[in-house]
């Protein structure tokens, strides 16, 4: 295992889901943990982050102005689902157990 802000053998079991167009996205529909976002390209647009199975779940959080090759680490347990919502057809990877 390794160390690091992810707990424990967390880090290596994170599940990689690709979204690249302007859609809203459920990402999964139970309980889990978001471990990072990777801003990959396309054209930039905001991206919200919802604990549920719709964009009508508890905010995340909010992106407003991603930019390609950022990482936004969050290491955070989400209840009921994990939605995304990208405003524009921006490249991102969401890594989450």
């Amino acid at each position: 295992m390794s160390s690091g802000s992810y707990h424990g053998s967390l880090k290596e079991r994170l599940l990689p889901n690709n979204i690249a167009t302007a859609i809203t996205t459920l990402v999964k529909s139970s309980m889990g943990f978001l471990g990072h976002i990777v801003v990959n390209g396309g054209t930039m647009g905001s991206i919200t982050v919802y604990d549920g199975v719709d964009a009508t779940g508890t905010k995340i959080a909010t992106i407003a102005v991603p930019s390609a090759g950022m990482v936004l680490p969050y290491g955070c347990i989400f209840a009921i689902g994990l939605c995304v919502v990208t405003a524009a057809a921006t490249d991102i990877t969401v890594c989450y157990v």
